[in-house]
């Protein structure tokens, strides 16, 4: 009887994981905003000669720089947009409370939306490695391991702010405003506008206080062949513990 319940639960689970699937393809916030648009970005980048100069006579160039920005520009939308917008409507519209009565359980709906935004970062990270090295000759990390280490301590630090924030927010409304206050000056700091070695002194500093600053940190070492030091990684899983910690403390049903 336990295995037969077991079994069931796990049926559901898997059954609700392809159902939040579909749901994020069908909104359009991740799969548009989070792969098409930085996509086209980093096709539109690639065309342009002059990024194709070293950065302070390096052996990379300011294009290569654009590739993991772009990589956290998907996380970066998953965390302040698709997932706190989603979770805070599902608040606001009673799902997650009506859910309490059902033997899923709410829990499995946050979970659910974890998988599902998870899966969206990992094909918008596969996707932009390999336009830009197929259409662009931009060549790999050359210390995968520690690059793949990065990147998740990243996308967990990143989903659990997405967390917080639904936490935080009552309704999508105020989730929206949340998520955009932080998008913005997340992204200046990873070196959306200007890399982050151009930026004075000071903003240099609080950058590698930042998720995204940290997680750019990261990726330029794997980029340039040696395991990321481990102050942007400690900085990364501080976010995804303390914010998971918050979120948790402070979520709501309803």
């Amino acid at each position: 009887m336990t295995t037969l319940n077991t079994a069931q639960h796990g049926s559901a689970t898997w059954r609700l994981i392809m159902t939040e699937c579909t749901l994020s393809v069908r909104d359009k916030v991740g799969p548009l905003w989070g792969i098409g648009f930085p996509l086209i970005l980093l096709i539109i980048l690639g065309n342009v000669p002059d990024l194709r100069e070293p950065v302070d006579g390096g052996g990379l160039t300011y294009f290569d720089l654009y590739v993991p920005v772009l990589i956290l520009f998907n996380l970066a939308i998953l965390a302040t947009a698709a997932l706190p917008v989603t979770l805070a409507g599902y608040r606001e519209s009673g799902v997650l409370r009506r859910m309490r009565t059902t033997p899923v359980g709410p829990a499995r709906v946050l979970a659910a939306q974890l998988v599902a935004n998870f899966a969206v970062a990992v094909v918008a990270m596969v996707l932009f490695l390999a336009v830009a090295r197929l259409g662009f000759g931009v060549g790999l990390p050359e210390h995968l391991p520690g690059f793949a280490l990065a990147w998740l301590l990243a996308a967990a630090a990143l989903l659990a702010i997405g967390l917080l924030i639904t936490a935080l927010a009552p309704g999508r409304g105020p989730a929206t405003a949340i998520g955009t206050v932080l998008f913005f000056p997340m992204m200046f700091f990873a070196g959306l506008w200007i890399p982050i070695s151009q930026l004075p002194p000071l903003l240099q500093g609080i950058a590698h206080y930042t998720p995204l600053g940290a997680g750019m940190g990261a990726f330029q070492d794997a980029y340039q062949g040696v395991f990321p030091s481990a102050w942007p990684l400690l900085t990364l899983a501080g976010y995804a513990v303390g914010c998971s910690c918050l979120a948790v403390r402070w979520f709501r049903w309803q």
